[in-house]
């Protein structure tokens, strides 16, 4: 089974209007496990970016003018998500509206509603009522976040993808002890009777000639009172 974590980094929360998205990064797993398969990329988001809101991350203007234009990325990124896989994405509304805002406004197909997997949504279910966000399920699953001092969607997207292997229980989700579906009747006034099987051969010896030699030796220093004297006739 392949799945794809997913984060974006966006100028603004409204995608139907001027906010635009101004990096993704994501990574495959496999069967739950991480591949090494990744893809990031920074985009121009042919606007303005908030200052106040950007510079602490160097995602200003200046280092966002000369990248791809999301038009021109757009093929890629489909390529690497595919057409089936599902989109491990931490609150999927918010990074759903805006992919498919910038693929409509692209000339490229929308994504499936049905392909996102909220690993918000699924904490929430898990654990009602405590902090879900991506930093709180961090320090609940001891995940080493010390490095999210700036946010970034491919780091993010590796802390996510530990965080939801721990939410669906750990790195091995599908190991499960093989039990009987139901349980065959037992006809109690039936007795069972179990024959112990004899073998053909006889095993042979494991003993060697040099601790035989031994044992008798040790026999003979502990005398007539040993138990192995007792019996040996």
């Amino acid at each position: 089974m392949r799945e794809i974590v997913l984060d974006t980094e966006t100028t603004g929360f409204d995608a139907e209007k001027d906010d635009r998205i101004v990096e993704i990064g994501a990574l495959e797993l496999l069967n739950h496990m991480p591949t090494g398969q990744t893809f990031h990329v920074y985009i121009n988001p042919e606007r303005s970016v908030p200052t106040e809101a950007f510079e602490v991350h160097g995602l200003g203007d200046d280092f966002l003018r000369d990248k791809p234009k999301f038009a021109e990325i757009a093929g890629d990124f489909l390529d690497f998500i595919g057409d089936d896989a599902k989109l491990v994405i931490h609150n999927a509304s918010f990074d759903m509206k805006f992919l498919n805002a910038e693929l409509k406004r692209a000339g490229f197909p929308t994504l499936p509603w049905s392909r996102a997997l909220d690993s918000l949504a699924l904490a929430r279910e898990k654990y009602p009522g405590a902090p879900a966000s991506l930093d709180a399920l961090c320090r609940r699953f001891r995940v080493d976040n010390s490095g999210r001092e700036l946010h970034g969607a491919l780091l993010d997207s590796e802390l996510l993808a530990e965080v939801y292997l721990e939410l669906i229980g750990g790195r091995q989700p599908d190991l499960v002890l093989d039990q009987p579906s139901q349980k065959q009747p037992v006809d109690q006034a039936t007795p069972i009777t179990v024959r112990p099987l004899s073998r053909p051969r006889p095993l042979p010896s494991r003993l060697t000639e040099a601790e035989a030699a031994a044992h008798a030796e040790l026999v003979a220093e502990m005398g007539d009172v040993s138990i192995w004297a007792r019996y040996s006739d």
